[in-house]
């Protein structure tokens, strides 16, 4: 599978290189460690700090959502691996102003082993509180009884908003945990994979699908989903998704959600939008509003095709938080 690169060892540090070049007005680079990621003003406000990070190949998650409104820090991990301690140490202790800091991160052995540690070293070394929340969004993952198992995928974006808004706007740590909890909990996901990528050290597939099949409930890193089967319309896809996610939040008729249509890497914004209409169609269809869409690349996986679809339940406390002004190298909202 082809790739425009150099060295394939080399592929992260060359990204962070040119990515930190092109965004210098946002976002720096550490010199303490070059896998840590800060917005240019990190520290400079009296606020709780936001950090978060993964492995690479999902962008523009996690170090595109660097930035005013959202995290202050990121910590880059090698290809669909977690970063190790490190770097969120690093980026913790240099966006850290006295209010604490709140780790995110999504439901992986390696991040919550990883992250877990750094929440030691911060507390234990470095004397700074620090606190962490796992997404855990997508349903496919695990049963609703067994929810703790779930894996976080697309949905973590609706969780850093959060937290970033209501770190931005001044809330106590404890209410900005508070809040990005809220949204964890209330935040659930769903995806389809239909073709896929490849690491560039080795140039395999990460998984075999015949041309005519789809995968439901695929993970971001090829995990097995619920179901494999023969390649439908998005008409049938997008139903059996969207309403797999409604039975597991239990929606009712006026109740108010945002949306996200995330594409996997390679999915055209055309199928992506008609993926969209459907999932207007029906929330219409069963009296749910929609608050607020988001149709994109939000978290990828390398040049995977497929997408998933986020369901956030909004109330009067999350809706400012999710309306607020963002300014990432990857992400903006006005």
């Amino acid at each position: 599978m082809k790739k425009l690169i150099n060295d394939p060892d080399s592929v992260v540090e060359e990204m962070i290189s040119g990515y930190l070049k092109a965004h210098s007005s946002i976002v720096n680079g550490l010199d303490a460690n070059p896998r840590s990621i800060i917005k240019t003003n990190a520290g400079s406000k009296d606020k709780v700090s936001v950090i978060i990070g993964g492995g690479s190949g999902h962008e523009p998650a996690f170090m595109g959502y660097v930035g005013a409104g959202m995290a202050d820090g990121a910590a880059v991990g090698n290809i669909f691996s977690s970063p190790p301690p490190d770097p969120v140490v690093e980026a913790a202790k240099a966006s850290h102003t006295g209010s604490g800091v709140l780790l995110i991160y999504g439901n992986y052995q390696g991040d919550v082993m990883n992250f877990g540690m750094a929440v030691d070293i911060l507390e234990m070394d470095e004397d700074i509180e620090a606190r962490e929340v796992v997404v855990k969004d997508d349903i496919a993952s695990a049963s609703k009884e067994e929810a703790e198992k779930r894996r976080g995928i697309a949905g973590e974006f609706f969780v850093t908003k959060t937290a970033g808004a209501a770190a931005e706007q001044g809330y106590s740590f404890d209410d900005v945990q508070r809040l990005t909890e809220k949204a964890n909990r209330n935040v659930a996901s769903m995806g389809v994979g239909l073709s896929p990528c490849s690491l560039p050290q080795t140039g395999k597939p990460s998984f075999v699908l015949a041309d005519d099949e789809m995968e439901i409930g695929l993970g971001h890193h090829g995990e097995p989903g619920v179901e494999r089967d023969k390649l439908t319309t998005s008409q049938h896809v997008t139903e059996r998704i969207l309403n797999d996610i409604i039975i597991d939040m239990g929606l009712k008729q006026k109740e108010e959600v945002s949306v996200l249509i995330n594409g996997l890497g390679s999915t055209t914004r055309m199928e992506l939008y008609i993926m969209y209409d459907k999932v207007e169609s029906l929330l219409k269809e069963k009296g749910i509003t929609i608050y607020k869409s988001y149709v994109g690349d939000y978290s990828t996986s390398m040049e995977m095709g497929g997408c998933s679809i986020s369901l956030l339940r909004m109330d009067d406390e999350l809706k400012p938080l999710i309306d607020a002004p963002a300014k990432c190298p990857m992400y903006t909202q006005s």
